[in-house]
Formats: structure tokens, sequence, C-alpha cells
């Protein structure tokens, strides 16, 4: 591992003061063609979504985390799409550009799947990765998951999309 993993990755709750966090991953363009969102939020929204948050998968949905090394935020993890009477969770990562390659997300995802096993009882997490987005297939193949379909068009731009499962 890195130097940054020598100083050990934390998970946490979302707090007010990762609004403008939330706020930059939220609009950045670049992040878009990836995900589900494809508008810019305002801070106000950010700041509505953060006040609303019981951090509770079970109450809100979804659980986003706050990925932090000596208390500096590094990214967020998120588990969405939380499907509880089918025990499943969709996976989601964020890792700021000046952290990549640290070795950051490979150890944020097994916290989170030690988390789903143990804490919420999953029996599976999923993702779904664009086929060119070649970072994000390394990582979820080094982090166990494995690829169970090819999704045609799935994407911006007529993208496809790689599904990938990890049974816990």
């Amino acid at each position: 591992m890195t130097y940054f993993m020598d100083k050990g990755l934390q998970l946490r709750a979302l707090e007010p003061e990762d609004l403008e966090l939330v706020f930059a991953i939220e609009n950045n363009r670049d992040l878009w063609r990836w995900g589900a969102n494809n508008v810019p939020v305002s801070r106000y929204t950010v700041r509505q979504y953060l006040s609303s948050q019981q951090n509770d998968i079970y109450l809100d949905g979804q659980l986003r985390q706050v990925m932090t090394i000596e208390g500096q935020p590094v990214g967020i993890v998120d588990l969405c799409n939380f499907e509880p009477r089918h025990q499943r969770a969709e996976v989601g990562i964020v890792v700021l550009p000046e952290f990549h390659r640290c070795g950051i997300a490979t150890e944020a995802l097994r916290q989170l799947c030690v988390y789903a096993s143990s804490c919420l009882h999953l029996r599976s997490l999923y993702a779904y990765v664009a086929a060119d987005n070649e970072p994000a297939l390394r990582l979820f193949l080094s982090a166990g998951y494995t690829e169970t379909a090819r999704l045609k068009r799935w994407l911006e731009g007529d993208s496809t999309a790689v599904l990938f499962q990890l049974m816990l």
C-alpha cells in the first residue's frame, strides 16, 4: 500500500461540513457519464439533502459515506438502490483526483463489503461500470467482483456498461 493507506482510511457518515465536497462531486461534469446525474445541483439542494439524511440505509434507501485519511476527505462511497427484501445494494465510488492510484478505492470497497455483510446482512453488492473505464474495471475485479453482464447502449453516448457482482 501507499503512504496514504499507511495513514488508515476511515469511512464516516456525511456531515453538514461536507457540503462543498458533495457539491463538487455532484457538479463534476466529467463524472456525469458514469452515473445517473446530468444536471447541475445547487448548494441549496445539497444542503437540503445533507440535512434530510438520517444516515440509516433503511430510512434513506441509500447510505453515503465519506472516505477520510487523517480526517481529510478523499472521496465518497455509496450504497444505493438498496433492496432489503433481496438483500442487495448497488455500489458507487468517487475518489478525488489527487488521491487516485493510492489504493484508497480498493480499501474503501473492502470496508464497505465488511459493513454490508456483517451489519446490513446483505447477500450481494453490484456495480455498473462503463466498459471503457479501465481504472474502474480493474478496481472491481481486484476487489473480488465478477463480471455478470455487458449491457449494450446502457450509458450516455450508447456506451456499454459492465455489470459487476460480489456475493457476500
